[in-house]
């Protein structure tokens, strides 16, 4: 497979929540997504009326522990100020956050929703500092948080109104079940550039010279199969390319080596080896 568009990039995440009105009180009120539009039991929500995240309800849904599906939809703000704002207001409203790590490409933040669905919120290194290099700089390290929060005038009366408005899914990171065949699918298949590997445990990959657009691992799902139904899990990704020519030759090769296409409203739908449903999209 050629490489696939440079411009491509991912978009809205779609999940499966248990309690909908919970999940709108965290996603407005700790996260500082706006609702774009809900109804018949499925919300839309976003910044600046860019669709981030869509969730759809199904009562008494249990979490996906132990499956394959979503490790973590990463969204991007693009200041590192913007970054510390939201961990100043994430202090001050008493927001659980379950890591805060500096990759060097990046300083991140993590947390987890009602229903154990992982969100990551980060900023962005100059890509001239890691751009060509990020299989050897990619990393994990404490997050200097003093020196994060350092950048605001005053932690504890910064302003905080919700996500930036230029606020973008980043990346989507995956719980599957073999990397090897991971990488197979979305380097080989739909023709990513592997950026990043620790060996069998993790892989990160992506379009246009970015750190990654799609990260997997198995730390928790080695071997593990696809959600069953009646859980809170993972709907499907978004994959967006540039136009409809880069979309037909995506599908073109994916048809080519026998898997599977499913035409849907919202583009075609693709499954990679452990279950998880990316749509494909155009901008």
């Amino acid at each position: 497979m050629d490489a696939i568009a440079p411009q491509t990039t991912v978009g809205a995440v779609h999940l499966t929540v248990s309690d909908l009105t919970r999940s709108l009180d965290y996603y407005r009120g700790a996260l500082g997504l706006g609702v774009l539009g809900e109804g018949s039991g499925r919300a839309s929500l976003g910044a600046n009326g860019r669709e981030l995240l869509v969730l759809v309800e199904e009562p008494g849904a249990r979490p996906a522990a132990g499956y394959t599906g979503l490790y973590h939809f990463a969204l991007r703000v693009p200041e590192r100020a913007e970054l510390a704002a939201w961990l100043a207001h994430a202090a001050r409203y008493r927001v659980p956050l379950v890591g805060l790590s500096d990759h060097f490409v990046s300083e991140a933040l993590y947390l987890s929703d009602p229903d154990g669905h992982g969100i990551e919120i980060y900023w962005d290194r100059p890509r001239e500092i890691w751009e060509g290099k990020v299989g050897t700089t990619l990393t994990t390290m404490p997050l200097d948080v003093d020196d994060l929060l350092g950048v605001l005038d005053d932690p504890e009366t910064e302003p905080f109104d919700g996500l930036p408005e230029a606020t973008v899914m980043g990346h989507v990171h995956l719980k599957v079940s073999n990397i090897p065949e991971t990488i197979e699918f979305y380097r080989d298949v739909l023709g990513f550039d592997l950026t990043a590997q620790l060996g069998d445990q993790a892989a990160f990959l992506s379009a246009g010279g970015y750190h990654h657009h799609i990260g997997a691992n198995t730390w928790e799902s080695a071997g593990a199969q696809s959600p069953p139904s009646g859980t809170a899990a993972l709907r499907h990704a978004t994959v967006v390319l540039p136009d409809d020519g880069a979309r037909a030759e995506v599908v073109s090769h994916i048809e080519a080596v026998g898997r599977a296409v499913e035409e849907r409203d919202g583009g075609p739908l693709v499954r990679d080896p452990s279950g998880n449903a990316l749509v494909l999209v155009v901008t």
